[in-house]
């Protein structure tokens, strides 16, 4: 397994952008943070400098929720559905118009290949205006006949959705354009404003995107972006009195600080988090399609996906045969830095990450686990973690039990597909995704109904769509992104009466 490290890592293109220093977006200005300091972002497949960036606290916060209230109640609050559609649409348009640059500045700043981005980061983040952007003009109360107290015809009732107020949006570093997009084109189409705080691990795209929506003609203050630190601008957002609703989308342990910092005035919270999804392998699948797909389905992304294919069940008849084949596609994936067209998977995004899935990686091993390829550190620049298969593990491993948000499979074979192992699959506090492959369709939907995720693909994975919700059971979050299902996050329903006789 060799790493390539020999492209050139900043595009000429870029060059200029990236030695200013960027700042953060308030109420139309591109702004310093007040405190004057400055963060530095990092390259993680090479650890050298890319940008300075300015480091929000809980003053740049405080200005950017007063400045998103002021255009609440000014010109976004009285913009018309359709002119709002407009706005978003455009928004959309733009990212296809710098699909390369955004898709640079996502593989420089995430370590991801520019080449996935291209075709999946960058036009999904794109769509994903577009669809919210035919949302604005559809968004509709009803009318609804009293059948208790009143007489016929005594009274009107209808309702009203309104848009929830100014929300606070958190965005994690694993998908920093796309997770941008899903959590501000819905705000935008039900008419919110928003305090967008980025992971400073990976906040260059969204600065890149920040100026695409003023180039869009959205209006001053509609959405301000904070790049800062978890502890210091995330806990500010997420505690300040002037947010109506907090979005946030990251790991289950930080989804529980923000339920305790928005619990004291009881704001409204949406949280997509964590996962520890299972993938079924059944014995009459077509075997090279569910070996393709897992490997897929734990890879893609460098492992760094919420819904990764990381718990992995297999018929023991097929075991074998699935666990060397996905152990043989590890082995050639290309590790190398995200501008190398040749480059099939990137580091992990930063010196923390790294070490906490060699951790995890370690543990495992001592557990007694198995690694049929993987399994040990690479002695290499950069933040990069060979893709790893483990077999031999019991279900009160770490490796099985906790999400390691990594490129590491833990397979584990079953006898019958029957309660044992939908218990098994079910067998954790996540419920974000899950995996079947059959070719018997019946069974797989029976399995798929058991399943307590709120995604589960058959003879497939990693299937995404605008139009589909996103979210979980259990620990992996309240409410949906994307699709119909998300403007319930931005919206309050006012019941309305009249008396008529």
């Amino acid at each position: 397994m060799t790493i390539s490290t020999t492209v050139d890592r900043v595009p000429a293109s870029l060059r200029d952008w990236l030695s200013k220093p960027r700042l953060m977006l308030i109420d139309g200005k591109w702004v310093q943070a007040k405190s004057g300091k400055t963060f530095e972002v990092q390259d993680p497949a090479t650890e050298m400098l890319l940008a300075n960036v300015a480091e929000g606290d809980a003053a740049d916060v405080d200005a950017a929720v007063k400045a998103a209230r002021k255009a609440l109640d000014g010109p976004w609050g009285r913009i018309s559905p359709s002119a709002r559609g407009r706005i978003i649409h455009k928004i959309g348009d733009l990212i296809l118009e710098h699909l390369d640059e955004l898709a640079q500045l996502e593989s420089l700043d995430n370590g991801k290949p520019f080449s996935v981005a291209r075709v999946a980061d960058v036009p999904l983040s794109a769509d994903m205006f577009h669809y919210m952007s035919g949302w604005a003009t559809k968004i509709e109360g009803k009318h609804i006949p009293l059948s208790t107290l009143a007489a016929p015809g005594q009274y009107l009732s209808y309702t009203r959705p309104e848009p929830i107020g100014v929300v606070g949006q958190i965005i994690p570093w694993n998908f920093p354009l796309l997770m941008a997009a899903w959590k501000l084109a819905p705000a935008l189409a039900t008419g919110c404003t928003a305090v967008l705080k980025v992971a400073e691990e990976t906040p260059l795209s969204a600065l890149k995107l920040g100026e695409l929506l003023q180039e869009a003609g959205l209006p001053d203050g509609v959405v301000n972006i904070i790049p800062g630190f978890g502890e210091t601008a995330g806990a500010a957002l997420a505690a300040h009195p002037g947010v109506d609703k907090i979005a946030f989308t990251g790991s289950t342990e930080v989804g529980k600080l923000i339920v305790q910092a928005a619990s004291r005035d009881l704001r409204k919270v949406s949280l997509e988090l964590g996962g520890k999804s299972p993938n079924i392998i059944l014995g009459d699948a077509d075997i090279e399609s569910a070996i393709a797909g897992a490997t897929a389905g734990i890879f893609f992304n460098h492992g760094q996906c919420c819904n990764a294919g990381s718990r992995l069940f297999v018929q023991e008849k097929i075991f074998d045969k699935v666990a060397a084949g996905i152990a043989a596609n590890a082995e050639k994936i290309r590790l190398g830095v995200g501008m190398d067209p040749d480059t099939e998977m990137g580091p992990l995004v930063s010196s923390v990450q790294h070490g906490r899935v060699n951790g995890y990686l370690k543990a495992g091993l001592e557990e007694g686990a198995r690694a049929l390829t993987g399994g040990a550190p690479l002695n290499a620049p950069g933040y990069f973690v060979k893709p790893t298969v483990l077999v031999d593990t019991h279900p009160d491993m770490k490796v099985v039990r906790e999400e390691i948000f990594g490129p590491v499979l833990v397979a584990t074979p079953f006898k019958e597909a029957d309660d044992k192992l939908i218990a098994a699959a079910n067998d954790t506090v996540y419920g974000l995704a899950a995996g079947v492959w059959s070719r018997d369709v019946a069974q797989a939907h029976r399995i798929a109904n058991q399943i307590k995720a709120g995604t589960v693909w058959i003879n497939c994975f990693h299937v995404f769509d605008s139009a589909l919700p996103f979210g979980g059971y259990k620990q992996s979050g309240w409410g949906r992104e994307m699709g119909q299902a998300v403007l319930s996050n931005y919206l309050e329903t006012k019941a309305v009466t009249t008396k008529l006789a």
